[in-house]
């Protein structure tokens, strides 16, 4: 393996500088960023893992220049929503996974809407988890091809029912449509068409994998090699889920050089948190698997939660080498890099929270702040609450929740508590921290409103997923739990963009089930895995209420109804929006699935 160091390398950037400077339209490179979920920096044979195969990833990572201090957010839908701005979650409104507070706000930029304005074809294949319903969801944020799932992962709440990861009812632009193959296997082959069809003139794709989120389902084949070599099995579906993603990024590669387009593609290769099943540990000390030398997984303020992996490789940018650059970097530096990278000149005022970057890959520290600091946390609430799950970086320093301080230049594990030992760091970066806290904390008060009545989305499904509630547990928020009759109601934050009269109707299983609200559904079993789902709990309801604002209406719940509608003439307006059933032992149900259509002009008041 090859290293390069910056100052060998110092003449070779400075030209590539200037190509980068002198780009025209017609040579503005292609860009490809394949974001997967859940993948922790340790989860990859590169980085020191002995258990796992990742051969392609491993060549793109000698092959590339790479950020060995990138971090990102604790959790998908945070570390999604900054990728796209450049700015920091809490401040676009995206701090949780659910509960309304995974829709990003509808005035922000994103990046697919940048490189959009700029010329670029745009497409998004997989994940996107920051709103299913207008004005969120991907296809109307700069997004020209899209083919994604519902929700943040496959088999969650707004997904299509039963999706398996396999032969899945997907999202092409909106509409529903059935499509063969296993998921990540369909993303990466999704891609592939996109960019085959624009290769001729530069385009953005974004490919944001589900995998290796849980549910752990994979074909055996990938599973099996890990599971013989004894590690224990949702490690080895994991790990398998990720051999998986390795084989698709050889397979995207390699069509790139077929197609003579590799060396103009930026491409660049991350993740959006730390592990979820690629180590196991019980506080400070490792139990299983691998995690780099980080404490923390998945949700944590530790390193090990959102430290991840970040290669960018371009030959025609000379970022085809083994670079290693280790300042202080994160997802918010992506976009203001890439329009500098890409010579884009359409670009609105953003108030990035992220610097280029471009700079530093050419080995330049000029202007480089030294004492970056850098503040991110894990809320998982309806609103934040100040030093929760928090961590403050500067330089070697990270201060967790207010009350801890590292040193990992001396302590990479983040073991020794420093924090009486360092009272001027300490002071520094408590000092940053509230003032950003005042700068974003304005943010937690507003809310994403979903647009009910508009002319693009014919017919608005809202689900759990996006209730809001205080208590986070009672979030039914994937279709298990649907099935199992999670307890509890909440509200959505909906704004009629028209005055007339709507049909709201109520469901307990979506409209593809067709099932009674009464009845209960069989339990599911993958053809493909040994993915098991629930036979539905049955519920008795006997009364349907819909409250919109200050007005409610009820009606009774008919024999084998599989719905309840209501036709109702509203105002137009930002407002919140009640469902909910009544059960036959006095309990009041949310609807977990309401559709909502425009109708037409009031006929009265």
């Amino acid at each position: 393996m090859k290293y390069i160091t910056r100052s060998t390398i110092g003449i070779a950037l400075l030209i590539s500088f200037l190509y980068i400077k002198s780009c025209s339209d017609i040579d503005k490179p292609n860009v490809i960023i394949i974001l997967t979920d859940d993948m922790g920096y340790g989860d990859i044979a590169a980085h020191g893992n002995k258990d796992i195969s990742t051969p392609h990833i491993d060549q793109l990572h000698d092959e590339s220049l790479r950020l060995t201090n990138f971090h990102v957010n604790p959790t998908c839908a945070p570390s999604r929503s900054s990728l796209m701005t450049g700015k920091d979650a809490n401040r676009v409104g995206v701090w949780h996974t659910v509960m309304g507070r995974s829709l990003l706000y509808e005035e922000e930029e994103t990046m697919a809407d940048v490189f959009s304005a700029n010329n670029y074809a745009t497409g998004l294949f997989g994940k996107w988890h920051l709103g299913d319903n207008y004005p969120f969801a991907s296809q109307y944020r700069g997004f020209q091809e899209v083919l994604t799932h519902g929700g943040g992962g496959v088999g969650q709440t707004p997904d299509y029912w039963n999706n398996d990861y396999f032969d899945d009812v997907y999202l092409r632009n909106g509409q529903e449509e059935k499509v063969e193959g296993y998921c990540t296997d369909v993303w990466f082959r999704e891609a592939l068409a996109f960019i085959k069809e624009n290769k001729e003139n530069p385009f953005f794709c974004y490919i944001s994998t589900n995998a290796p989120h849980s549910p752990l389902n994979v074909p055996f084949s990938y599973a099996e090699p890990y599971l013989k070599k004894g590690i224990q099995e949702d490690r080895a579906k994991f790990y398998g889920m990720i051999s998986n993603i390795d084989d698709n990024v050889g397979k995207l590669r390699k069509k790139l050089e077929e197609w003579g387009i590799a060396d103009n593609t930026i491409l660049i290769f991350m993740s959006d948190n730390g592990t979820a099943n690629g180590a196991k540990l019980k506080g400070k000390q490792l139990l299983s698997g691998y995690n780099a030398n980080m404490r923390g997984v998945k949700g944590s303020p530790y390193d090990g939660g959102h430290r991840v992996p970040f290669y960018v490789h371009w030959k025609n940018g000379n970022l085809n080498h083994g670079i290693d650059i280790h300042q202080l970097t994160a997802h918010i530096d992506v976009l203001p890099t890439l329009i500098k990278m890409c010579g884009l000149s359409n670009v609105p005022t953003i108030n990035f929270d992220g610097i280029d970057l471009s700079q530093i890959f050419l080995g330049s520290e000029e202007n480089l702040d030294v004492n970056r600091i850098l503040i991110g946390d894990s809320q998982r609430l309806e609103t934040p609450k100040k030093w929760r799950n928090s961590y403050v970086m500067m330089g070697q320093w990270r201060l967790i929740n207010g009350t801890e301080l590292y040193n990992l230049k001396r302590d990479p594990s983040q073991v020794k508590n420093v924090f009486d030992l360092e009272h001027q760091i300490v002071k520094q970066l408590k000092e940053a921290y509230e003032k950003h806290w005042v700068e974003i904390s304005p943010s937690f008060h507003r809310f994403a409103y979903i647009k009910l009545g508009n002319d693009v989305e014919k017919i608005s499904k809202l689900t759990a997923h996006d209730w809001h509630v205080e208590e986070q547990h009672k979030i039914p928020w994937n279709q298990q739990l649907i099935r199992k009759g999670q307890e509890g109601t909440g509200h959505w934050k909906v704004d009629f963009v028209k005055e007339g009269k709507y049909k709201i109707v109520l469901r307990r299983w979506p409209k593809e089930v067709n099932l009674p609200l009464n009845a209960q559904t069989r339990p599911f079993y993958s053809d493909y895995c040994d993915y098991h789902l629930v036979e539905g709990k049955k519920m008795e309801f006997t009364n349907a209420y819909l409250t919109v604002g200050n007005k409610t209406w009820e009606q009774k719940v008919q024999p084998n109804a599989a719905s309840v509608s209501f036709d109702v003439e509203l105002r137009k307006g930002a407002t919140e929006m009640t469902a909910s059933f009544k059960t036959s032992d006095n309990v009041l149900q949310g609807a977990y699935y309401v559709y909502v259509e425009k109708l037409g002009m009031f006929k009265s008041l």
